[in-house]
């Protein structure tokens, strides 16, 4: 009898392996992600089936359906939200932003002032400015808060604007905010602040899923002013960390009508969360001292398209001089890899800036599988040196830059729920050069012969790593 019922065990956990490898092959994003997951589970399906089911899934199609309830349930309201915001549609001749429109599924709005902020304090500075100024309501989003002396800091300003009858909305996720005790949180929810965690594992079907977090950084006040950009709330980002040192990183503050693409992308977020449709301000703000052009490109596992790799594929093609990236993990899929290499061929100053010191040691090591071709192809690799680099901008010419979430890996890529700013404005990526000409004069460049003669055991460690790049 023993013997049978662990016949039958071990039969059903090879049926399940098999049927596990089929959705792999229907579903998985790229070619080399469905032949890895397909060996796995049909050779070993003890481990691969776990793992597969916490890991391997590429959609989010819990969001999936609540992004169709949307269409029902919400499309009145984001149409009226559009039909308002018709008057302040930028004239995108420009193919390339009429491709990022596309993408993004959100307008170029015209009207808007686009301000960098650099570093912690300047950063937070401003947003804690931006949330004693709110009459209305707070729409704040972190992937990561943690209860230090910068948490608790947000978490009394929250606290003073609940007093003054303003509604707040907190979203955090579930992963990233793990540690944050429920004290800060129910010290909130007895406030009056409206809490929420993004759980990717909400409902019996995803209970064991880990991947699909929400790196997305947000904060939007009354509809009139929002920010986004690299930080989340821990006094490591303020430079206050041992081990890490200065932060270097990059926040952008917007005023004008693309802070409602800021707000829709909140909005939808939340409605997933609670299931609530919060009443909001989806009036316009225009700024008229500056025009900058803007559009707001949200990015995750429930898009029809893999809208961060293509947009950080379409600067690249875009780039006709120069095209500067900073990312603290680098670990782009082969068709980033081979577009970077292309556009140095053809001449592109190419540079890539990435920390000199890790803080995930598996992404950093991954990295060192790919550069030496890089390199050699014309790419120039930079690693900063004064504390840890973690901005996330791009440069494309003298005409275009970025400033987001999104890191140039997998995660960032496929898993994870990102925004970004994409800002076709001459004056404001003179800026964000400036800046950048300051962040490489603070770097080493890497060089061939430095990756060609590493020791063998730490190529081996490299490619090692770069295996697991699909799951990192």
């Amino acid at each position: 009898m023993t013997s049978w019922l662990m016949g039958l065990a071990i039969f059903l956990v090879h049926l399940l392996g098999v049927v596990s490898a089929v959705m792999a092959l229907m579903s998985s994003r790229t070619s080399q992600g469905a032949v890895a997951w397909i060996i796995s589970l049909v050779t070993f399906p003890y481990l691969a089936v776990p793992a597969y089911w916490f890991f391997g899934r590429p959609r989010f199609y819990g969001y999936v359906t609540a992004r169709g309830e949307r269409d029902t349930v919400l499309r009145r309201v984001l149409a009226r939200y559009r039909e308002q915001i018709d008057p302040y549609l930028a004239d995108a001749r420009d193919p390339d932003s009429r491709a990022v429109e596309q993408l993004a599924m959100m307008p170029l709005t015209r009207g808007n002032r686009a301000e960098l902020l650099i570093d912690g304090r300047a950063t937070f500075d401003s947003l804690f400015a931006g949330i004693e100024s709110a009459e209305d309501y707070l729409l704040v989003q972190f992937f990561i808060v943690r209860q230090d002396a910068l948490g608790l800091e947000l978490q009394a300003r929250l606290l003073h604007a609940a007093e003054r009858g303003v509604r707040i909305y907190f979203l955090y996720d579930e992963m990233g905010s793990r540690k944050l005790p429920e004290g800060y949180l129910r010290e909130l929810a007895e406030a009056g602040v409206q809490v929420s965690a993004f759980r990717s594992s909400r409902g019996f079907k995803h209970r064991f899923q880990l991947n699909f977090r929400n790196h997305r950084k947000v904060l939007v006040v009354d509809g009139r002013e929002g920010w986004l950009g690299g930080f989340n709330v821990g006094v490591e980002y303020l430079g206050q960390h041992p081990r890490h040192g200065p932060w270097r990183d990059t926040h952008l503050k917007l005023t004008g009508p693309s802070v409602l693409g800021l707000q829709e992308a909140f909005w939808e977020d939340w409605h997933w969360a609670t299931g609530e449709v919060i009443g909001l301000n989806w009036e316009p703000q225009v700024v008229c001292s500056e025009s900058q052009n803007v559009v707001i490109v949200p990015s995750g596992p429930a898009d029809r398209q893999e809208t961060a790799s293509l947009l950080v594929q379409h600067a690249i093609h875009s780039a006709h001089e120069r095209l500067w990236v900073t990312s603290p993990y680098f670990v782009p899929d082969q068709g980033v890899q081979d577009a970077l290499r292309l556009a140095a061929m053809r001449g592109v100053d190419v540079r890539i800036m990435i920390p000199e010191h890790p803080d995930h040691l598996l992404v950093f090591l991954s990295a060192f599988a790919f550069l030496p071709e890089m390199v050699r192809a014309g790419v120039k690799v930079y690693r900063y040196q004064p504390g840890f680099l973690h901005q996330k901008v791009m440069l494309i010419d003298d005409s275009t830059a970025c400033v987001g979430t999104v890191n140039l890996d997998n995660r960032s890529f496929r898993l994870n729920f990102e925004i970004t700013a994409f800002i076709p404005d001459r004056r404001f990526a003179a800026e964000v050069r400036l800046m950048l000409e300051r962040d490489f004069a603070a770097c080493r460049r890497i060089g061939y012969d430095e990756l060609r003669n590493r020791p063998l055991w730490r190529k081996l460690v490299s490619r090692a790593a770069y295996l697991t790049s699909p799951i990192q």
